[in-house]
C-alpha cells in the first residue's frame, strides 16, 4: 500500500486580499510561512518520511515544498491550479461557488473546465504513484486542484462543509490503481 499526502500551499498575499488566484501567483504571506512551518513540525512529529516530492510549477507552491521538507522535488505542470481565465487577480466575488457550475464556469472568461483540472490532477498524481519506490509521496498543489482531484475519487460534499484552508494535507492511500482518502489534516486539529 502506497500513501500520497496532497497539501495545498500556504496562505499567499491574493489568498489574503480574497483575489482569485489560479495561474497567476502571488508571494507567500507570513502567516503561509507559519502554517508550512507548522506541517513541517506536524510531518518531523509524527515521524512521516517522504520517498519523494513534487510540487506545482507555481511559485506559491514550490516555496511551500521547500519550507515543509527538505527533499529535492520535481515541479510539475499537471498540479497546477484551475486557470480561471480572465478571472485571475479579481475579486472572490466574481468566482462561481457551486461545484457543478464550476464545470464550465471559467470557459466563457477564457479558462479551463474544472473537469480538465479534475483529469489532470488524476493523470499526474496517478503517474507519481504508480513509479518504482514511491512509497510515500509529497504533492503541493492548489485548493480548486486538490478539490477536483478529489472529487474524482469520491463525494466531496462533506469535506466542502468542513472546508480545507491553506496547507490543508489530504491523506490518500493508493492501491491496485485506485486511491482512496483516509485522513483529511486541518491546520489547528
Amino acid at each position: 500500500m502506497k500513501t500520497l499526502y496532497l497539501m495545498r500551499h500556504g496562505e499567499t498575499l491574493f489568498n489574503q486580499l480574497h483575489k482569485i488566484q489560479g495561474w497567476c501567483d502571488s508571494p507567500l504571506t507570513k502567516k503561509g510561512i507559519d502554517q508550512c512551518l507548522q506541517v513541517r513540525r506536524y510531518f518531523e512529529k509524527n515521524g512521516i518520511i517522504f520517498d519523494y516530492a513534487y510540487s506545482s510549477t507555481s511559485e506559491r507552491a514550490c516555496d511551500s515544498l521547500e519550507l515543509v521538507c527538505d527533499l529535492p522535488y520535481v515541479r510539475l505542470k499537471g498540479l497546477k491550479e484551475v486557470n480561471y481565465g480572465e478571472l485571475e487577480g479579481e475579486s472572490e466575488e466574481k468566482g462561481c461557488k457551486d461545484p457543478q457550475l464550476c464545470e464550465t464556469y471559467y470557459l466563457e472568461f477564457g479558462g479551463e473546465s474544472t473537469n480538465t483540472t479534475r483529469d489532470r490532477m488524476v493523470e499526474t498524481l496517478t503517474k507519481i504513484m504508480e513509479k518504482e519506490n514511491h512509497q510515500c509521496v509529497l504533492a503541493v498543489s492548489h485548493g480548486g486542484a486538490c478539490f477536483n482531484f478529489l472529487r474524482a475519487v469520491q463525494d466531496p460534499s462533506d469535506e466542502i462543509k468542513k472546508g480545507f484552508g491553506n496547507c490543508t494535507i489530504f491523506v490518500y492511500e493508493y492501491d491496485k490503481h485506485c486511491f482512496k482518502l483516509i485522513e483529511v489534516i486541518r491546520q489547528g486539529e
